[in-house]
Parts: structure tokens; sequence; C-alpha cells
């Protein structure tokens, strides 16, 4: 089993307590304690409930992106924390005008799932102007961006993806280990240029690389399916149709496997190829576990649910003036995964999950 290095892996005693002692129940949105007639909310006895902000780049038509935003509700409801969502459905500028409005409305932190790390300039300085923390989740800022966080919550991402493509490596050894000539691969990622999709993507080549006697590989280049089923289709058609001796794809987000399924399909090439990919969806590891002899071999987990849990706790934190060495050093908190295979799905495989 793989496990990501974790900074910061538990909350400090201090913050712990004082979750506990303002902890109460909300739903829905805005979850927490009821507003009053001034559009301020206060928990049972008047203490004063901390308002969270939190602007999620995408929604629709991602359960991933849905499994992080209840990872997050849960937890404010849980905590006694309100919590107010922006769906910025892909649009860069919208979710800078998210951010405007969410500050506008007297948040105490912002939670914020970048659409672009460089292009959320905006919303992040104007953060930075009104004295709110900010915390990242999943998506990163760009590197001058970044310094401004309290904390960035995800998994180690090049790390897991390092693992994924050292164990597609081992299955290519027992697959192709007397080819000939190089085995053909293409990596699935989100957006060209992201900084998410770089870091996986080279996490697989380095992983599959680290191999001693794997199979070698000519990557074909890469393509990109902006983390959904129906983008990721006509691109892994149109690469399959024209390399119909592809080995191996590496689909970075379990989320565009249906379309990249479909379209090694439709180019009739879907049996022959070893797929591995990441997200830990429990359907996929189900997949895995029905079917042992692929085409999925291998799924490195990254815990969206965790995810969003955690960016609450520390946006919490931020918002009560927890010191960021205390809960999370160096501005950087790695989530626990797995890496899942047909010989140990069962053990990882939860129905009551969706990643």
């Amino acid at each position: 089993m793989m496990r990501t290095k974790t900074r910061g892996a538990a909350l400090t005693g201090g913050l712990a307590l004082a979750l506990a002692l303002s902890a109460c129940g909300g739903n829905g949105q805005q979850n927490g304690a009821g507003a009053d007639g001034d559009g301020t909310t206060a928990a049972p006895g008047g203490e004063e409930t901390i308002t969270i902000g939190f602007s999620q780049r995408r929604l629709a038509g991602s359960d991933w992106w849905a499994t992080l935003l209840q990872g997050a509700e849960d937890k404010a409801a849980e905590i006694g924390a309100q919590i107010i969502v922006t769906d910025a459905g892909g649009d860069t500028v919208k979710q800078n005008s998210d951010v405007q409005t969410l500050l506008t409305q007297g948040i105490d932190v912002l939670i914020i799932n970048p659409h672009d790390p460089t292009g959320v300039a905006g919303g992040v300085n104007a953060a930075v102007q009104d004295d709110v923390p900010i915390v990242v989740v999943n998506s990163n800022l760009a590197d001058d961006l970044a310094q401004n966080q309290f904390c960035y919550v995800a998994e180690d991402q090049e790390q897991v993806a390092a693992g994924l493509g050292a164990q597609i490596a081992e299955f290519a050894k027992e697959r192709f280990g007397d080819a000939d000539e190089p085995l053909q691969a293409v990596v699935v990622g989100g957006y060209s240029g992201e900084t998410v999709t770089t870091w996986r993507h080279d996490g697989v080549v380095a992983g599959y690389d680290s191999v001693e006697d794997a199979p070698e590989i000519e990557y074909l280049p890469i393509r990109y399916g902006e983390w959904l089923p129906d983008r990721a289709l006509d691109p892994v058609r149109d690469v399959a149709t024209a390399n119909p001796d592809l080995d191996i794809v590496f689909s970075l987000s379990d989320v565009m496997l249906p379309g990249i399924k479909q379209g090694l399909a439709d180019a009739g090439i879907l049996d022959q190829v070893i797929i591995g990919t990441y997200d830990g969806q429990m359907a996929v590891l189900q997949e895995m576990i029905e079917n042992p002899d692929g085409p999925v071999l291998a799924n490195a987990s990254n815990e969206p649910y965790k995810q969003g849990e955690t960016a609450v706790e520390m946006a919490v934190a931020a918002a009560r003036g927890e010191s960021q060495e205390s809960v999370c050093p160096g501005g950087e908190f790695w989530i626990d995964t797995f890496l899942a295979t047909p010989e140990n799905a069962e053990e990882y495989f939860d129905p009551d999950r969706q990643f």
C-alpha cells in the first residue's frame, strides 16, 4: 500500500477542543447556525459563528467535485460553521467575481479550488486586501499567489502519480516484457498548461521509468479531457483510431474514464490496452474486482471527501487565529491515499462511498 507523506497530520489539541466546544448542526448550501436579522450568524449561547466562503472551480458533470464539496459541507455542519458555496462553472473570470461576492457577504475565511492558478489573482488579491485568510484545496495557486495562502490541502500529486506509474510498469513487464519494439502510451490530462495535469503527468512518467527492466515506452502527445467524460471522448477516440497499436493509457482522473473507455472501444482497441487511472472511485475499484484482467489495472486515490473536510478544518483554524506552523506546517497538508490493483481492491472498496 502506498501512503503519501502527511504534513500536520492532526489538528492541534487547542483547535480540536475549540471545535468541539462550538459544534452545532446545519444543512444546505449555507450550513451552520441560523442567521440574525442583520445577516450575521450566531451559535447557541451567543457565540459568533465562523462564515466560510467556498469558491469551487466547477461542479456540473463531476462526482469528484461534488464529493469534495460534500466533505466540506458535512464538516462545516459538524463544527457549527456556516459555509457559502459558489460555482464558477469552469470560468476563471466568474471565479474572481464569485470571490468578490463572497467577500461582500462578510466571510471570515475563503476556501478556493482555483480554476486557473494564475488567473484567480484578482480574487486572491482582493481577499488579501480584506485581510481574509485563504485555504486552497485540490488545485493549486501559482507560486507568487501561494505565498498568501494559509494552507494548501491536497494529495501529494506527483508522488501519488509516481506510484501509479510504477505499478503500471510492473503490469507492463508481465504482459509485454518480451516486446521487440517500444510500447505506445498516451496520458489523458485535464487542461493544457495546468499545474495539476503537469504534476500528475510527470509523476506517472517518472514512476514508470523508475521500475527496472520495464518495457521501453514511446509516449504519444498528451490529450486533454478537461476532467470530464464527454470532453475526453473525442480526443481519445482520435488518438486510438490513429494509433491502433496503443498499449497503455494513463487516465489522470477517474471522472474522465467513461469517455476514455468509450473512445478506446469505438476504435476497437479497449481489450488490448492497460489502463492506469487516478482518483480512487469505488465504481472503478468494483470493476477491477469483477474484471481482474483489465483493462483497468491500477487506481491511485486522492480522497476528495477528506480534502473537503480538511479544508474546512484548516479554514476554521485560520479564522480562529491558529498559527500556520501548528496546523499546516510549510503551508501544505497532504492527504493519505491508497493505490488499488485487482489484487487488493477489495481491501479498499466501500460501497457506501463514491471515492
